[in-house]
């Protein structure tokens, strides 16, 4: 059976996608198509952060009329294709995807800052979902905010330190989930299987999040 071309329509379906954060598998299954026809569809076209649904279609009937050749290293995975994949890894453990997004545009920058104008239109989302993503890194750790006195606006940064950072901030997490768990502990008795379970739990998470700390502190000179 030949293959469906991607029609302007199934385009736009694929620019709404991204925008709403959606995975290319996800994007591909309410396409009906398969992954991989998306993946490639994206990565020619300016990737996910620039993909723009008319351009698409008409690039792709300009190659058609050209009978453009398939380049050469066809099966090298984009670049694209590559960074989707650190964001869906960054999904998968759990940050928010336009967290993740905005994370890795951030990491893409060439001195790691960006304003809110530049990360909403670079990824092709609303202001208020920077907003709320930013709140989210910063919160973490994974990022901080600098004020720009001469525009009056914030600008979003990540380096060195904000890896540190968010160890640290993990850290203080995992106490609290200690701190809780032992309480919790002690309410079942510590005598009783409930509440050594518990126990042992608390002390686990304890020395692996000082021993994590540790090993951060030791090799922070790394990042700077």
């Amino acid at each position: 059976m030949p293959r469906r071309r991607l029609t302007q329509q199934d385009r736009q379906r694929i620019a709404a996608g991204l925008t709403d954060g959606l995975t290319y598998r996800e994007i591909a299954r309410r396409l009906d198509r398969p992954t991989s026809t998306i993946t490639r569809e994206i990565a020619r076209n300016g990737g996910p952060a620039d993909y723009r649904p008319q351009q698409a279609h008409q690039a792709t009937i300009q190659r058609a009329r050209r009978g453009t050749p398939t380049p050469p290293h066809a099966s090298t995975p984009p670049v694209a294709t590559m960074e989707q994949e650190i964001i869906e890894m960054a999904v998968r453990a759990g940050m928010p995807r336009t967290a993740a997004r905005v994370h890795h545009d951030l990491m893409l920058s060439e001195d790691g800052r960006r304003t809110a104008a530049e990360l909403t239109r670079r990824l092709n989302v609303s202001p208020a979902s920077v907003s709320v993503a930013v709140n989210y890194l910063v919160q973490q750790g994974y990022a901080r905010r600098d004020r720009d006195p001469r525009r009056r606006r914030d600008i979003y940064v990540i380096d060195g330190d904000a890896w540190y950072h968010s160890v640290v901030i993990s850290r203080q997490q995992t106490l609290e989930t200690v701190r809780a768990t032992m309480a919790v502990a002690e309410i079942y008795g510590l005598n009783g299987p409930v509440g050594q379970r518990l126990a042992k739990t608390a002390a686990f998470l304890e020395r692996v999040s000082l021993d994590i700390i540790e090993s951060a502190d030791r090799w922070r000179h790394l990042l700077t």
